[in-house]
């Protein structure tokens, strides 16, 4: 039998969609971060819009911005949710990290976390496509939740330190 503490799995032991009909939709927020660590003349080019697939930071945005609203389809047992707002800032080290943060907004039932780590990922994913052929050996990390609102596990804040 499955350990009743955790949610996604029914008396079976085996996966399940969360029920979420007995919560009440709640306004819920998240933020993800990851980095791309490159060579200085990538980030360069990147920032003085000489690579030649594009704006490298506006692609990645569209990017972002659409991988959260499809999060669910990638994420099997995430649920489908409204999103209310998604927003993508890049900025950098001036070296050789680019620095992506991605906040997402609902009003709903579940929680939007994996829609912002979705956000960043797909963001990032997009940086390198765009940028492998001045660098393959870019890389891509740590991604993770910064901060989360809402819901009945309440807010979260990472502690540590941000990248």
């Amino acid at each position: 039998m499955a350990d009743k503490g955790f949610t996604h799995f029914n008396d079976q032991g085996r996966a399940r969609m969360v029920d979420v009909t007995g919560k009440d939709a709640t306004e819920r927020t998240a933020v993800a971060e990851t980095t791309v660590t490159m060579r200085p003349e990538t980030l360069a080019a990147i920032r003085s819009g000489r690579v030649g697939k594009g704006d490298v930071l506006a692609v990645a945005q569209v990017a972002g911005i659409m991988a959260a609203k499809r999060t669910s389809e990638w994420i099997p047992l995430c649920h489908p949710l409204p999103l209310a707002g998604i927003d993508i800032r890049f900025s950098d080290n001036g070296v050789d990290r680019l620095h992506i943060e991605a906040t997402v907004k609902t009003v709903g039932r579940t929680g939007v976390e994996m829609e912002a780590l979705t956000a960043v990922s797909a963001a990032a994913l997009t940086v390198y496509d765009m940028c492998k052929a001045l660098q393959k050996d870019m890389e891509i990390g740590p991604t993770r939740l910064v901060r989360k609102t809402g819901g009945t596990s309440g807010d979260y804040e990472r502690t540590e330190e941000r990248a």
